[in-house]
């Protein structure tokens, strides 16, 4: 459990440092706060469906169902949100509980990923950490423009989106870690359905909502920039295409070898 809780505990360190780095400058953060939810809205969905969703297909054979129950459930949420909350000042902070948890949630999987990376081999876990690295700084960015663009102060945003983005890396590894010889790659895989759909969900729907607002050419740019970076990330020597979301031939190899 130490190896995997170590680079958990870095995963959650690096989306501090995304998150810093947006909350530094908190009035400039609230005034362009419907840019940054585009630019994160952009990433998103770029490393969703470049990373996330091509994992989910490989593991699991129920992939697509999973990937429309995720994003389905994700909109049902929003308006059960929706509908307890139908009005007065709260309603647009309860908004952001959805795409919120849905990043929480991708989080989550990811301290899970380590842990059953880690039990197949050291060096499977080490390229997995190394891999997931890689998208852990954007995730801040990620959950704390969702949390300014529904109202929240600037301190506020930044802890709940370190307990939603950085926290939960870390609480899934301690959470799995006494199962992880018990997650072979077709839950991992229907996980990562499930997380992919809630991420598209969050990537379409609400993160897109500044689009009403801002004018075309700085709606374009911000969906420019954050898809730019997705790319840039998706681009870098670690993250080939056969490798997935993390999980290197060797790895995957083993997880199926951890099944009976």
């Amino acid at each position: 459990m130490q190896a995997p809780l170590f680079f958990a505990l870095i995963a959650a360190f690096v989306t501090s440092i995304g998150l810093i780095a947006v909350a530094a400058r908190g009035d400039w953060s609230e005034r362009h706060s419907g840019l940054f939810a585009l630019a994160a809205g952009g990433m998103l969905v770029t490393l969703s469906l470049l990373h996330i969703t091509p994992e989910a297909f490989a593991l699991s054979r129920h992939a697509p169902a999973l990937i429309l129950t995720g994003f389905l459930g994700g909109l049902m949420l929003s308006f059960l949100v929706r509908a307890v909350f139908p009005e007065g000042g709260d309603a647009g902070q309860a908004a952001a509980i959805t795409p919120v948890m849905a990043v929480a949630t991708h989080a989550f999987i990811d301290g899970i990923i380590y842990s059953v990376t880690f039990a197949a081999s050291f060096s499977s876990g080490v390229y997995a950490a190394a891999s997931l690295l890689l998208h852990k700084f954007p995730e801040g960015v990620i959950a704390f423009a969702i949390l300014r663009r529904h109202g929240f102060a600037n301190r506020q945003a930044f802890l709940l989106a370190f307990l939603a983005a950085a926290a939960t890396t870390p609480l899934g590894v301690i959470a799995s870690a006494p199962f992880m010889y018990g997650l072979g790659p077709e839950t991992i895989g229907a996980l990562f359905a499930l997380s992919a759909g809630l991420l598209l969900y969050v990537a379409t729907g609400p993160l897109m909502e500044p689009l009403k607002e801002e004018t075309p050419m700085r709606s374009f740019l911000a969906l420019g920039a954050g898809v730019g970076i997705a790319i840039l990330i998706a681009t870098l020597p670690v993250h080939g295409p056969e490798k997935g979301h993390g999980l290197s031939p060797l790895a995957s190899h083993d997880l199926l070898d951890m099944v009976p």
